[in-house]
């Protein structure tokens, strides 16, 4: 954990995780928790807020696809068409759901942050974007760039932000997947800001 700064242990939430993820992915909460607490260190943000939301996001990545739909059902989610058709979005939906509703955490920037752990969108808040990029950058990850988004996102979010989503777009491309709009919103809106900055 981060030096000098203590979060609560949240032992109660992960015992539920360890009920409902697999090793591997319990192991990826744990280490994008710790992602996210010290990215919110770095830029200012909420270090409880940060580390809860790095445990919770993939709450309900192992779940299987009925209990998607039923909370997706229960909880009046209205999938877009490429929701419905992209099984890998369905657990930052339902995740953000089972947050609010089972877990009774009635915090808003959280479960927002949770909802677009994933695709991203504009007009992200700070907790938003520490999600999105401790998920990117946390110690398990072994991807293509891991070593260039690590490097960016100790010197920018912006930089790291734009990277990060640059490479989603590409990637989904080039394996010929569609790109969900809020991702595309999240890149026009980084990409323009950039722009209009060294403009």
């Amino acid at each position: 954990m981060t030096q000098n700064v203590t979060v609560p242990e949240y032992a109660e939430y992960k015992e539920i995780l360890k009920g409902r993820l697999s090793p591997k992915r319990f192991e990826h909460s744990l280490c994008v928790a710790d992602e996210a607490l010290r990215l919110a260190v770095k830029y200012g943000g909420d270090v409880q807020k940060a580390y809860l939301a790095g445990l919770l996001h993939d709450i309900t990545k192992n779940t299987v696809e009925s209990e998607h739909f039923k909370l997706f059902n229960t909880f009046g989610a209205e999938l877009s068409e490429i929701e419905q058709t992209s099984e890998k979005l369905w657990h930052a939906i339902s995740g953000a759901l089972y947050i609010r509703y089972l877990l009774n955490i009635d915090d808003a920037e959280l479960i927002d942050a949770v909802r677009y752990h994933t695709t991203a969108k504009a007009e992200m808040s700070l907790l938003a974007k520490i999600l999105y990029l401790a998920d990117f950058t946390s110690a398990d990850r072994d991807y293509d760039d891991v070593d260039v988004m690590r490097r960016l996102v100790d010197e920018s979010m912006d930089k790291a932000m734009a990277y990060a989503l640059r490479y989603t777009v590409l990637d989904l491309a080039e394996r010929n997947l569609a790109i969900h709009p809020d991702t595309l919103s999240a890149f026009n809106e980084i990409m323009l800001k950039r722009r209009n900055n060294n403009g």
